[in-house]
């Protein structure tokens, strides 16, 4: 499987983390609209959040959250 690219503010650093870790999530915002993210895990438990367009979201193949 491929991996995502994550930014990890802890480590402060790229990270990479495998598909099978990561699920696709919605966030609603105060005025209403829908933004796009995917959640992914990191080996030690954390999760990393990144937000991406609604084409990128759609053409992932993973669980949506």
């Amino acid at each position: 499987m491929a991996a995502i690219e994550f930014y990890d503010i802890k480590l402060k650093k790229k990270v990479m983390i495998d598909e099978s870790k990561v699920v696709k999530v919605t966030f609603t915002t105060k005025g209403g609209g829908l933004r796009y993210g995917i959640r992914g895990t990191t080996d030690d438990g954390r999760s990393l959040t990144k937000f991406v367009n609604k084409a990128t979201w759609d053409g992932l193949k993973v669980p949506v959250a």
